[in-house]
């Protein structure tokens, strides 16, 4: 997979493409992320990048020309390819995203920066805005570098195991159970038993039942819409299915009295 990212500080980006994972994925040639600097596109004897906004208003916006031009750089069917822009106003990166981008071989991300960039630019190439959250940052390279790496998990061969990433946290439905290693006790705190007694498919309950927990306190929507896609627990028996239930109902209990 190609990852083209258009910005002005090229230069942030290597501590984190070159390193870890994305490093051994780029190494691999699972991935490459190809930096383009918008200022040497620039026309601007004072390689300037951005300019006063129209109509007035506080603080600069990025001009459409040496965007427009760095964009032109990638080839004419640069446009036909997914064409990102991390913006505060986009909708929010979810697994729906990131598993359409993990099937594309190229696609292009730009990193804005001041107040945003001219919507020409968003309006001629299509591109599609995405936020990582509600909230403000310096520039978009720090977004971007969240959705390469997101997005990365997803291709066959980045992880050492393929299933991993399907079964994280949040893409399951559920935050993830407490996680434990070696030592099995340390300052007076001790592993819970249950994990350390080899019987898989007690672990498997457990682990569903601290999901459930964890989920219906920290994130109640999270909690319900799992519910609401009527989850398969066949695999357990009746009497942990009744388990189960009577968990839920306390859960969802639990839920109605906070929303009170």
């Amino acid at each position: 997979m190609k990852i083209n990212v258009l910005t002005t500080f090229p230069e942030m980006f290597s501590p984190v493409t070159d390193q870890s994972i994305l490093g051994k994925a780029g190494e691999k040639g699972l991935i490459e992320v190809n930096l383009i600097n918008i200022r040497d596109y620039t026309l601007d004897k004072h390689n300037a990048t951005d300019d006063t906004p129209f109509g007035g208003g506080c603080g600069m916006v990025m001009t459409p020309q040496p965007i427009f031009d760095a964009l032109k750089s990638l080839g004419e069917g640069i446009k036909a390819k997914p064409i990102l822009y991390m913006s505060p106003r986009g909708k929010v990166m979810d697994k729906a995203l990131l598993d359409e981008l993990c099937e594309q071989e190229e696609f292009t991300i730009l990193c804005g920066h001041y107040e945003g960039v001219d919507q020409r630019v968003l309006d001629h190439w299509n591109m599609r805005e995405v936020s990582i959250g509600d909230y403000i940052l310096t520039g978009g390279e720090l977004p971007a570098m969240v959705l390469i790496d997101a997005v990365s998990r997803f291709i066959p061969g980045v992880l050492g195991n393929d299933e991993s990433a399907e079964d994280e946290s949040i893409y399951s439905g559920l935050l993830e159970a407490d996680q434990y290693t070696r030592p099995r006790e340390y300052e007076g705190m001790e592993v819970p038993e249950i994990l350390s007694g080899g019987n898989h498919h007690l672990i498997k309950l457990w682990k569903l039942k601290e999901s459930l927990k964890k989920t219906a306190y920290v994130r109640p929507e999270m909690f319900r819409a799992w519910l609401d896609g009527e989850p398969d627990l066949t695999e357990f028996t009746k009497a942990e299915r009744k388990e189960l239930k009577a968990l839920i109902d306390e859960l969802l209990e639990l839920d109605k009295k906070i929303l009170e």
